[in-house]
């Protein structure tokens, strides 16, 4: 039986503009068809209901539906069917407020009072009827004026998209002309260049014009800003007023694109202003800065060109003054190609590819191009960091004041708003990157201001201090000093400043001079230029100097390629180490802004190894709650959704309780699946073959007892499984200890004369490979029939296999699962996550808050990994959990609704061998399908 609940005590009405609170809006449920590309399934009409209900009453929900029940067309077509009605009843008010008629009756009607008035009638506030009547009457005329000139605002951009979207040729013409144009402007800026290069500073050494580009310009706080003028930047009077949109935000790229396509395809595909947001790394269209590869270096250096080109404005207003020799701008970076991309993303649904392959064509940046386009959307389409990170938010454009927002893929996002707002460096990047400042300063000290001379010493002395902690020096090699007293120590952010003796300095202050000046963009510069150990440098009086930073980054490499030995890293993690090498204070600017947190709310991590270079800070968020506080404070509802959202107790309490969201705001709402009953099997299993019993704790499950009897398990399963068997283990080192004790007992051998064995690689680019690999044994032995009857894979919970990947049809037909993935209990960091929760929360049912986490996490874990099997409608699949504790009832409870719902507890392996096959064998009776290979 499918089951939907919807749980939640009355709220209150959500803050919204008063003419828009009024009008019948339908219940959930009640009778309400919703627009959709075909019948839905009965839950799926649930869905859209409740989650019309939770937008219109404007609350918390967290929504359930596993993988395979439409949740995406269910979002979508719920959504903007409340989103449509909202906007139809703020026209129909709108309208009725306009009306010259009703609003003179209506001014008419509030004016005229009850009953004669007296001269000296004063209303309860004290004041004068007559006084309150005016101001009444002046709001309604405000309102009244406000009102027009919004629609006059939506009545042109309306006719203007109108005009794109059905006169094709005036749209090619325009983009034809607009290219012609930059064409043009380009050229006559490149001759302006090419004339004003050359041009030196009195008094100081002549640089080429690529060095020029390194040296920081002047640096103005944002006090001494506001004393110099009360301008804002130079777009705010460009900025539109942002229509009630719907946030959608999910936790990858691709997510987003299989969302924007799902959006194409329904009923609402055509007439939804949709947009795309993204990364630069992403969405940038400049193959030169597209080439630096890391984000970072990519932002640093988009930013630094826009950046020039304001300069380059103020240069031109004072031609009669020496020009400054030019710097490079961005060609895509032109206000009129990017408004008239704008208007063609809000013509027509595009996802990321389709939007970077528009800014190519008509020579406009998507990245900048689609922010413009925020505030006139409907549907805003973006990745999980943008909308949870404040100052990406802010900077992206994003007003969530009395939006809606949603969450999909969430079942981690308490764990992705701690990762988001954490940061961690090493020994050797703090070394680097003080050498790396140091000899900066040194080049170029008689040709910065004193103002940032003053912060690059704040920041030296920051560096410094920073190493001591870890027990060095910044003047030596990080490689080759040994740390005396190794271990791991937890501090509080205070205890951590009064220590490493910086409480003195203003951290917010320097963390805003480095995100203003780029000076880790300019520092980068500087060691490409100078630093690379393969650069031939010429020595000379000027650059001598540079010679010890090119010594210390070459001992710093050697140092890491001996640490390194002979393993060589996938090309993404080499990449990685390259930015870590060469750009360390990117890193550090993260751990500097983690360190303006609240005191309470996070704690500083000294991991001292054995030298200092393998050191680490780490700054740690324990409460997540403090930066998730403001989305669900300003927007209008917020919808917390996923396929697997149990054990919820996480979300209530860690998450939407601590950020002061009452019960009376959250409601719950959990379906079933779309699958008939039979057609799943789980079962809970006590004991093995040989009768032993199935407790895998950290002191038994490296037992030899426990090993064979796993690998019976697996052996009697696969001589009746068809297809493909994934088997979870709680980690890499326990699968590898097990597959080897396999080998050395012949079990091994049994086993892979039924089915061939796979292992999941622990490396991200041989993932692919190894499914694939799968994929093609599972058919061919489908096709081929014979004593193989398919294969076995060996994955981690936690792993690359046990997210993301489905193994629908013959890829999974049965999912297992040996032990519980409990966390390491000893981590430094979950023990102080532990402490924290049974200081801050309530005990629950009788359980401390941390014993709580502990199951949480794991029972997260189980239900990703077994939720991978059943796809579609039509899937069918067994799902054996190998430990007897699953069975007790504080566990068995956190499974997943649907699951639970059909478990069996089998104590003995008999029963539960027996059901397994019978289950197998009527399936394969009617269904012997090939797989749909949907890895």
């Amino acid at each position: 039986m499918d089951s939907a609940a919807v749980a939640a005590a009355p709220a209150p009405a959500p803050s919204v503009c008063p003419q828009v609170a009024g009008g019948a809006a339908p219940g959930p449920g009640g009778g309400r068809r919703f627009p959709f590309p075909y019948t839905p399934y009965p839950i799926q009409e649930r869905f859209m209901a409740a989650l019309y209900g939770a937008l219109e009453a404007g609350r918390v929900g967290i929504f359930e539906s596993p993988t395979g029940t439409g949740k995406s067309l269910s979002l979508i077509c719920g959504a903007l069917s409340w989103l449509r009605d909202f906007e139809e009843k703020k026209r129909q008010e709108e309208a009725r407020l306009l009306a010259p008629e009703e609003s003179g009756q209506e001014g008419t009607k509030r004016l005229t009072p009850a009953e004669p008035e007296c001269p000296d009638s004063r209303d309860t506030a004290g004041e004068p009827d007559w006084v309150t009547a005016f101001v009444q009457k002046k709001e309604e005329r405000d309102m009244v004026e406000r009102l027009k000139e919004e629609q006059i605002k939506r009545k042109k951009r309306e006719d203007r998209l109108e005009k794109i979207r059905h006169n094709v040729q005036l749209k090619y013409a325009a983009k034809r002309k607009r290219s012609e144009e930059d064409e043009t402007k380009r050229l006559l800026q490149l001759s302006k260049e090419v004339l004003s290069e050359g041009a030196g500073v009195d008094g100081l050494e002549q640089l080429d014009h690529d060095e020029e580009e390194l040296i920081l310009a002047e640096y103005e706080s944002d006090e001494e800003k506001k004393m110099v003028s009360g301008l804002e930047d130079d777009d705010d009077d460009l900025e539109e007023e942002h229509v009630t949109k719907i946030y959608y935000c999910s936790r990858t790229h691709s997510q987003l694109s299989q969302f924007v396509r799902e959006v194409q395809k329904s009923p609402f595909g055509k007439d939804t202003r949709l947009v795309s947001l993204g990364s630069r790394q992403n969405l940038c269209v400049n193959e030169e800065v597209r080439r630096l590869g890391a984000l970072q270096l990519i932002n640093d250096r988009c930013m630094e060109m826009q950046k020039n080109k304001h300069e380059k404005k103020s240069d031109e207003e004072t031609e009669g003054k020496k020009r400054r020799v030019s710097r490079t701008v961005c060609p895509f970076y032109s206000y009129e190609q990017m408004q008239f991309l704008r208007d063609e993303v809000l013509v027509e649904v595009k996802d990321i590819e389709q939007l970077v392959a528009l800014g190519r064509e008509t020579k406009a940046c998507p990245y900048y191009g689609s922010r413009y386009a925020i505030p006139a959307a409907q549907l805003v389409v973006l990745p999980y960091q943008m909308l949870l990170h404040e100052p990406t938010r802010s900077a992206a454009g994003i007003k969530l004041k009395d939006q809606v927002v949603i969450i999909d893929e969430a079942h981690n996002l308490i764990d992705t708003i701690t990762c988001i707002h954490s940061a961690e460096v090493s020994g050797s990047q703090l070394c680097c990157a003080h050498s790396q400042l140091l000899q900066y300063m040194e080049r170029y000290r008689k040709r910065l201001k004193a103002k940032n001379l003053m912060y690059i010493k704040q920041i030296l002395y920051l560096l410094e201090r920073f190493v001591a902690m870890l027990g060095g020096n910044v003047n030596q090699n990080p490689s080759c000093q040994t740390v005396s007293q190794t271990g791991t120590l937890l501090k509080s952010i205070n205890d951590f400043l009064f220590q490493s003796q910086i409480d003195n300095i203003n951290l917010f202050k320097v963390q805003r001079y480095c995100e203003k000046s780029l000076i880790s963009r300019k520092l980068f510069g500087f060691v490409e230029r100078y630093g690379g150990p393969a650069t031939a440098v010429k020595i000379n009086k000027e650059n001598q100097k540079l010679g010890g930073l090119q010594n210390f980054l070459l001992t710093l490499q050697q140092g890491s390629d001996k640490e390194a030995g002979t393993l060589q890293s996938p090309p993404v993690e080499a990449e990685n180490d390259q930015l870590r090498a060469t750009s360390p204070l990117m890193q550090i600017e993260g751990f500097l802004a983690a360190l303006t947190n609240a005191n309470q709310d996070g704690r500083v991590i000294l991991n001292r190894q054995g030298t200092v270079g393998q050191s680490s800070l780490k700054f740690l968020l324990l409460n997540p709650a403090v930066h998730f506080a403001k989305v669900v404070e300003e927007c209008r509802a917020v919808i917390i959704a996923g396929g697997t959202m149990q054990p919820v107790a996480d979300f209530r309490e860690q998450l939407l309780s601590c950020a002061g969201v009452g019960p009376a705001r959250v409601v719950e709402f959990s379906c079933g699946h779309v699958i008939p009953p039979e057609n799943i099997l789980p079962i809970i299993l006590c004991s093995g073959p040989s009768n032993q019993q199935l407790e895998f704790t950290y002191q038994t499950r490296d037992l030899p007892q426990m090993m064979d009897e796993t690998g019976r398990i697996l052996c009697n399963l696969c001589n009746v499984v068809p297809g493909g068997v994934v088997c979870f283990f709680p980690s890499y080192e326990y699968e590898k200890q097990v597959y080897a004790h396999w080998e050395k007992t012949g079990l091994l051998t049994r086993l892979a004369t039924k089915k061939k064995i796979f292992q999941e690689p622990k490396k991200a680019n041989q993932v692919e490979q190894v499914l694939v690999e799968y994929a093609k044994c599972i058919q061919r032995c489908s096709q081929a029939g014979g004593q193989m009857t398919g294969a076995l894979l060996l994955s981690v919970v936690g792993g690359k296999m046990s997210e993301g990947i489905n193994f629908s049809d013959d890829l999974g037909r049965c999912v297992i699962m040996v032990g519980m993935p409990y966390p390491n209990i000893k981590s430094p960091e979950l023990q102080e996550k532990m402490t924290w929760l049974d200081k801050t929360m309530p005990r629950a049912a009788g359980q401390a808050p941390s014993r709580v986490l502990i199951e949480n996490l794991c029972m997260k874990a189980v239900n990703q990994s077994i939720g991978r099997a059943i796809r579609h409608q039509k899937d069918f699949a067994s799902i054996l959990l190998l430990d007897h504790r699953y069975a007790r009832p504080a566990i068995f409870n956190k499974l997943p609704q649907w699951i639970r719902e059909r478990t069996q507890v089998k104590p003995a392996f008999g029963s539960a061998f027996a059901e397994l096959r019978k289950f197998h064998r009527g399936k394969s009776d009617t269904s012997l399908c090939a797989p749909e290979n949907r890895l």
